[in-house]
């Protein structure tokens, strides 16, 4: 194939970026569409590209290590109840066990929503679109999120209110927490936390700042989506007009062909 280093195409231009193309085709989220287009692993019109700064029409033919794009499937989502133990990757350099090790056999080619790290358990909500997932882990969206956290001390209002009010942490801001202290068990006690940006390891990064350590963490819910009585390890798919309508997605129409994707981000 030939290779060429497309230039921007002016704001005026029909069509989308290509890395959004990609990323509503399923194939992978933006951020991973635009790793692969860097590797030399899509061509359009039969020339392989190495940026993402080009628009595509329907026009195009698009194919990824050398498959033609398929077309985009209605946007879906999934709640899965993430057990403790597991990490939230596809592939895990240390060989620790992945969620997708575990995930149902028949699901199809789908991405998290964000993470939760290796300890952590509770709901991960998975999708088959890129762009849904960019858009539900922008800041701007601004959805809470709730844990169950079980920490290990004696929690008070006093010592909570630095979270309440929002910390800055080796340079790193955190947005305030809604905090409520639930009750004492022993050594222990369970909080509900709620919070709105999910930064890496948020929760057990501010509680250790107040002198309080987390031994226990359980997301119950993210936005409108909750875990309700889904248990360990199981998954369940949203209904498509939920999706539609907490989104504002336009209804599509169901695909005609396989759901299961064969290529890999």
């Amino acid at each position: 194939m030939n290779t060429r280093k497309p230039t921007p195409s002016p704001a005026t231009d029909k069509g989308e970026r290509i890395a959004k193309v990609l990323a509503r085709a399923g194939i992978a989220s933006r951020r991973d569409a635009e790793r692969m287009i860097a590797e030399g692993r899509v061509a359009v019109n039969g020339r392989v590209i190495d940026s993402p700064a080009l628009n595509v029409t329907a026009a195009d033919r698009i194919t990824v290590d050398g498959k033609p794009l398929p077309a985009p499937e209605p946007p879906r989502l999934w709640l899965y109840h993430k057990p403790a133990g597991l990490v939230t990757t596809a592939r895990d350099e240390k060989g620790r066990p992945t969620i997708f090790d575990r995930l149902p056999p028949d699901l199809p080619r789908v991405m998290p929503v964000g993470r939760l790290d290796i300890n952590s358990e509770g709901l991960l909500l998975l999708t088959n679109d890129g762009e849904i997932k960019r858009r539900l882990e922008l800041p701007s969206t601004g959805w809470l999120r709730r844990y169950r956290v079980r920490v290990k001390g004696t929690p008070t209002e006093e010592m909570l209110a630095p979270l309440r009010e929002g910390l800055t942490l080796d340079g790193e801001r955190f947005q305030p927490m809604q905090i409520t202290i639930d009750r004492q068990q022993g050594a222990n006690a369970w909080l509900t936390v709620g919070i709105r940006e999910g930064k890496k390891r948020e929760i057990r990064r501010a509680m250790e700042a107040v002198g309080l350590t987390v031994n226990r963490l359980i997301r119950i819910s993210y936005g409108p989506f909750q875990l309700g009585q889904l248990k360990p390890g199981e998954v369940r798919e949203v209904r498509p007009r939920v999706v539609r309508d907490q989104l504002g997605l336009a209804e599509t129409p169901a695909p005609t062909r396989p759901t299961r994707r064969e290529l890999k981000p």
